[in-house]
């Protein structure tokens, strides 16, 4: 009756479309009833265990503990030795990727929803530790933050074959020679981590940074500088990573392990490869520490325990190498050089020596700089759904998503406040673009005006995402430069777009317009995510889901620019 209902709903929307629309219906019905049958199945098939949440799940045994593990996103390319692991000691392991500093957040609140802490660096457990509910912490793996440069760039900026320093890659940005793609550091591990090995670099220090050095004219004219050469960003890494394969980038900083990665997905492609540099003056280290969160219950630490047993033993840490990290211990076996090519710059001979980590205090001074005075400005539009679907509880999320954003005090915490230069536009719009609002500078009293604005505004009419996405780029290209700023679009929707414009007229215009500006998009309620991963595909971008946490989805979205 339910799954009847919802086509049913789905027809009448569409009735002005009729055909079109009825057509997607069935379409989507059809989907949702596979979706019911294999659920069904599956369930069959599982033993009855189930996932309760995250991004994925590995059944061990029926009855079995389950533990749920928070995860940075670079681990993901080692699901299938998770999987390996369930069924090997038959525990069921669910898993759910946040940024380093959701992580760092999680600890600070409990991670009572978690069992495991499994980040990129100790760094966030330290940070993020202050009730002391982590014990039996191990490093997994270690992978450094490097350079990932075309070949042939790289031989022409003479970086093949000898030591680089990060002033050699800052004199090659300021030459205009080079250009890359990095995580925000004040959200992901290998940002911040890149960020922290700049500053040492830039300050020609080995000893501990203090925040007496960040406030040094020439540090901060240089990392501004460095930072500059930013073409994109992102909340993850491993997406950083994926971005990179669509799109027509020089380099980008990465893990080593994710940049071996995508050079084999380059070399199928029979495109270019990256070049791997390692930054000797500012190199840093992720140590993988896969670690307990203590909530009292013995039998969640005995399954802990033997899933970390696992993930050390000789056979894992033999798989995790040949996924392209460095065993912790170990560093590389014999058997696994053929997967660190020399060809690619990959040494596993050198001597890794990273930098020190601050102390906390200054850790969190220097990200606080890096997003407030340090980074290249951003330069978002948020393209506002008000439709009428969208009052009562859908309204009320999003003007409290965008108090997260807006007002600075609630954007520190989350360490997304806006920077000195940024650009926030706001295009709130129905089946038609309803207005076009634009803070004058990024003051907290501009910025609370702003968030006034859509908190006055009132929701009725159809919807037309393309129209408003559409706005949104000729408010960018108009007004700015776009080579200042890290632009974006940033869509929020909760149904189908059934107004004048269609995918392929927006397609037609952003072809025309020649700019790379991603349309990120938050999906809610009833959105159509075939039209949103359109967007994505075209924009070089993606999709989040805020149907179940659009505060979350808002904050998740905005460290991506």
């Amino acid at each position: 009756m339910t799954l009847y209902y919802r086509f049913l709903v789905l027809k009448k929307r569409c009735r002005d479309c009729a055909p079109r629309c009825l057509m997607w219906g069935i379409r989507r019905l059809s989907v949702l009833l596979l979706a019911v049958m294999t659920c069904l199945v599956l369930g069959a098939c599982s033993g009855g265990e189930e996932n309760t949440g995250g991004d994925s799940y590995f059944a061990g045994s029926s009855g079995g503990e389950t533990l749920r593990i928070v995860s940075g996103s670079e681990n993901q390319e080692l699901e299938h030795i998770l999987e390996d692991c369930a069924r090997e000691t038959g525990v069921n392991i669910e898993i759910t990727y946040l940024g380093s500093v959701d992580i760092m957040r999680t600890l600070e609140q409990g991670a009572e929803n978690y069992d495991v802490v499994w980040p990129a660096s100790s760094i966030w457990i330290s940070l993020g530790d202050s009730s002391h509910l982590v014990k039996h912490a191990q490093s997994v793996s270690t992978t450094p933050v490097v350079f990932g440069i075309r070949q042939s760039l790289a031989d022409e900026l003479g970086f093949v074959g000898r030591e680089v320093s990060v002033k050699d890659i800052l004199s090659a940005i300021e030459e205009g020679k080079m250009s890359f793609c990095m995580t925000s550091a004040t959200q992901s591990n290998s940002g911040a981590s890149a960020y922290i090995g700049f500053l040492y670099a830039l300050m020609g220090k080995q000893e501990a940074m203090t925040e007496a050095d960040l406030q040094d004219e020439t540090l901060k004219g240089e990392i501004t500088e460095l930072l500059s050469g930013i073409d994109r960003s992102s909340g993850s890494s491993d997406w950083l990573k994926e971005m990179f394969l669509n799109g027509d980038y020089d380099a980008m900083v990465n893990y080593e392990c994710l940049i071996i990665s995508a050079n084999r997905d380059l070399e199928e492609q029979g495109r270019e490869t990256l070049y791997t540099v390692y930054p000797y003056d500012g190199l840093s280290l992720a140590d993988s520490p896969f670690a307990y969160v203590d909530h009292g219950d013995g039998n969640k630490e005995e399954a802990f325990l033997e899933v970390q047993d696992y993930l050390l033993s000789d056979e894992a840490q033999n798989e995790i190498q040949r996924t392209g990290r460095r065993s912790s211990s170990l560093g590389v076996s014999e058997e696994n050089r053929d997967v660190f090519r020399q060809d690619w710059g990959i040494d596993v001979d050198r001597v890794l020596s990273p930098i020190p980590m601050p102390a906390a205090d200054v850790l969190m001074e220097a990200l606080n700089l890096y997003q407030t005075q340090f980074k290249k400005p951003s330069l978002t539009v948020y393209c506002l759904d008000f439709s009428g679907s969208m009052s009562g509880e859908g309204n009320e999320q999003m003007v409290e998503a965008m108090a997260q954003i807006l007002i600075q005090e609630n954007a520190e915490r989350n360490l997304l406040q806006a920077s000195e230069n940024e650009v926030n536009i706001v295009i709130p719009f129905d089946d038609d673009v309803i207005d076009v609002w634009t803070a004058p500078d990024s003051s907290p009293e501009s910025l609370e005006a702003l968030y006034n604005e859509i908190q006055d505004e009132v929701c009725a009419g159809g919807t037309d995402i393309y129209r408003a996405a559409r706005e949104g780029i000729l408010q960018m290209t108009s007004g700015y430069d776009l080579d200042q700023y890290t632009p974006a679009v940033i869509l929020l929707t909760d149904g189908m777009s059934n107004g004048d414009m269609d995918y392929d007229d927006f397609q037609e215009f952003y072809r025309e317009e020649g700019v790379d500006v991603p349309v990120f998009s938050i999906m809610f309620g009833d959105a159509e995510e075939e039209q949103l991963e359109e967007l994505a595909a075209l924009s070089n971008a993606r999709v989040f889901d805020g149907r179940e946490d659009l505060i979350g989805a808002f904050r998740s979205v905005k460290g991506y620019n």
